[in-house]
């Protein structure tokens, strides 16, 4: 058996979290082309039930006291929580926006808008930045929805941290074992 050896293949395969991140990030200019990729996904009748909000500056500061609020913690915890979007200078909000539809499930466009997420970490890491898909208990609080201008039905699926790629490599990952997730009927 030969292994896939595109471009595609070697994206995936050389992926890598960046639980820490240097201070730069791309600019609007830059992540545009990015969304465009990341957005040509497979989406059923073409709804792009997705959104993608960019957290920069003081911003982060915002979602971080939201985090800190839905967790209901307090004194030192609740700072540790809201400290969190401070991680990284760019802060990427993939949005859930689902559309009317009789053909296309929400579970679909769910999916689909998950696939643009993960299309646009790996569009970033390709471009050299360093990138985290963030989530956590309190994402699809009230809280965070509100700090995020959510419109009613739009749920937060996590944010993508970006920033400078950090000197050395991320985390290993041991190599998946494809027969352990392979079955047939």
């Amino acid at each position: 058996m030969t292994s896939p050896r595109g471009p595609v293949a070697a994206a995936l395969r050389a992926r890598r979290s960046y639980p820490a991140v240097g201070d730069a990030a791309p600019t609007t200019r830059e992540l545009l082309p990015l969304i465009a990729s990341a957005g040509s996904l497979a989406d059923h009748a073409s709804l792009r039930p997705w959104r993608i909000i960019a957290v920069r500056g003081p911003a982060r500061e915002r979602v971080g006291a939201a985090i800190a609020e839905a967790s209901g913690l307090t004194g030192p915890a609740a700072e540790k929580l809201a400290a969190k979007p401070l991680r990284a200078p760019l802060l990427l909000a993939i949005v859930f926006s689902p559309k009317p539809s009789i053909k296309v499930p929400e579970w679909e466009q769910e999916a689909a808008a998950s696939g643009v997420a993960h299309a646009l970490s790996l569009l970033l890491d390709e471009a050299g930045w360093g990138v985290m898909w963030r989530t956590g208990l309190q994402l699809r609080s009230d809280a965070v929805a509100r700090a995020h201008e959510l419109a009613p039905g739009e749920r937060l699926m996590g944010w993508l941290y970006v920033g400078a790629k950090p000197d050395g490599k991320s985390g290993r990952r041991e190599p998946v074992k494809a027969r352990d997730h392979l079955s047939s009927l």
